[in-house]
């Protein structure tokens, strides 16, 4: 059941001017028709106007065009320096086990620690973004996250906790973020509108990555010392934070479908009824076993690849080994450039096909999404096993590997706003990312480095044996991409229907407060005539 609009007996709803709503009453009363109008607490009584106040019917929310963009890209520059502070450690990687004095276990375990604290924080984030200001809590995440990474650069090498710490600090903050800016963008822009505007939103996941390496490896070139790239980022965050504050809007949930006084309106049910309600949600929990493959896949590689690719360099003969910081970034400049292309050029070619195969094929979106991760696998494996025999061939086939991977952020944060009822978006955000990360990219770099210790304990000490532990380790990553693309092979199954559900205007729990005091205003005979 569900919570109807409360209109008095009578009444009649005409479109009003620019797009909104206005109310025409005519009650029959003793002295003729009357007509109901608002006074003071928005309490009604009969008037003589002819007009119901739109304070009954909530107008549509609506935006400038120009101001929805300009938010867009505000939101997009946050997201990109979201994704720098991810990889930016991994593109210093070897200079911090320098500096730290720490394994490849436990160097491994940085990243492990800064996903868990962000699984960890991401449901609390995503249940304050359903039901509080979702601008105030990005505003908080910002400066949580800004000022952790300072704060880390400046740990001494005798309390290398306290560097973990900063870093887990720093996964906090950004969970709120990754958890509450898709759904903004959700309200800004509908239908092809939204996929275009996510496509461009998500290409800074890769371009972000991308360029946290670049950032962190030239930083320390030009300044020789890893820590002035944590102490760049800062000043970046602090002009984010004022553009978020100034040009960014909270609009209601489900504004862009036009439920807007829907979602005002009363529509309220509790953590655990949204939960449940996802739960049952099988296109979603498919995707997000999905999006689960890739981030253990992205975790493993975002972390270790510049390490692989300056390990392998080592076997070639084309560069010497590490013994002092601070080492050579060549490999993660390459890399992150890499990642940098292939990002754009597989977002944007993932969105597109996407938009233009829905047209045929309602299912387009799962199926792209199964068809690039299973065709991704060979192409990691490809790049594992010829990297000891040919390095260039190695980088062809692991940019389309990386290519691959790309072509999905967008399409599958599309599949999660087309199934999920907008008062639950944050919700459903958030277990995605918890899933996702607590199941995928928190534990695949540590998992990584202690396979490879692992394997290296008993082998002799050489760097051809410690480039083989380290490619042998990564060889996992191959059949958890096929698992992924059976996960979205069977959100495709269920996907139409969900759909259909999530489009019902009148889909949710309402809330017991708000019909019992529409009920008192109103009338329990209240209803709604056609015009």
């Amino acid at each position: 059941m569900c919570l109807q609009s409360a209109l008095v007996p009578g009444q009649r709803l005409r479109a009003g001017e620019a797009g909104g709503m206005s109310v025409e009453c005519r009650e029959p009363g003793p002295e003729g028709p009357q007509d109901w109008s608002a006074g003071p607490g928005g309490h009604t009584w009969a008037s003589g106007s002819g007009r119901c106040p739109r304070s009954t019917t909530p107008a549509p929310w609506s935006l400038p065009r120009w101001r929805a963009i300009v938010a867009a890209a505000v939101l997009c520059y946050i997201n990109l320096l979201n994704y720098m502070n991810w990889f930016i450690i991994a593109g210093v990687l070897l200079d911090v086990q320098k500096f730290f004095q720490i394994s490849d276990s436990n160097a491994g375990l940085l990243q492990t620690v800064f996903i868990s604290c962000l699984l960890l924080s991401a449901p609390v984030f995503g249940y304050l973004g359903d039901r509080h200001s979702r601008k105030a809590t990005l505003s908080f995440g910002i400066l949580l996250w800004s000022g952790a990474g300072l704060s880390g650069s400046f740990v001494s090498p005798r309390y290398s906790w306290l560097f973990f710490l900063s870093r887990g600090v720093v996964g906090t903050g950004t969970a709120s973020y990754s958890t509450i800016a898709p759904t903004i963008l959700g309200d800004l822009f509908v239908r092809d509108q939204r996929t275009r505007v996510l496509a461009i939103f998500y290409i800074f996941i890769p371009v972000g990555s991308g360029l946290g390496y670049v950032l962190g490896s030239a930083v320390t070139e030009l300044t020789g010392n890893w820590h002035w790239a944590l102490r760049v980022m800062p000043c970046l965050e602090a002009v984010a934070l004022i553009l978020l504050i100034v040009l960014v809007p909270d609009p209601p949930r489900g504004a862009a479908e036009k439920q807007g006084a829907m979602a005002m309106g009363g529509q309220r049910s509790s953590w655990c009824e949204d939960v449940r309600y996802l739960g049952r949600n099988w296109s979603f929990v498919w995707s997000t076993l999905g999006v689960t493959a890739m981030a253990f896949v992205t975790g493993a590689l975002g972390f270790w690849v510049p390490k692989f690719l300056f390990e392998a360099r080592v076997v070639h003969g084309l560069q010497l080994p590490c013994l002092q910081e601070p080492c050579s970034s060549q490999d993660s400049l390459i890399f992150g450039a890499l990642t940098v292309v292939t990002g754009i050029v597989g977002v944007v070619l993932g969105a597109e096909v996407s938009r233009s195969y829905k047209r045929v094929n309602p299912r387009a979106e799962p199926l792209i999404c199964a068809s690039s991760l299973l065709a991704a696998a060979p192409c990691l494996y490809l790049a594992l096993v010829l990297a000891p025999i040919t390095f260039p061939f190695s980088y062809v086939f692991l940019a389309f590997g990386e290519l691959l991977l790309s072509c999905n952020w967008a399409v599958v944060a599309d599949i999660l706003l087309s199934v999920v009822v907008p008062r639950c978006r944050g919700t459903a955000e958030a277990l995605q990312i918890t899933v996702g990360h607590i199941l995928g990219d928190a534990g695949s770099p540590y998992l990584t480095g202690l396979l490879s210790s692992a394997l290296r304990a008993g082998r002799p000490d050489s760097y051809l044996q410690r480039f083989l532990s380290l490619q042998q380790s990564f060889l996992c990553c191959t059949f958890v991409l096929a698992l992924g693309g059976g996960c979205f092979l069977l959100t495709a199954l269920h996907l139409e229907g969900d759909q259909a559900r999530a489009q019902q205007p009148c889909t949710g729990t309402p809330d017991n407060k708000d019909m019992e005091s529409q009920r008192l205003l109103f009338g329990t005979g209240a209803s709604t005539e056609d015009p």
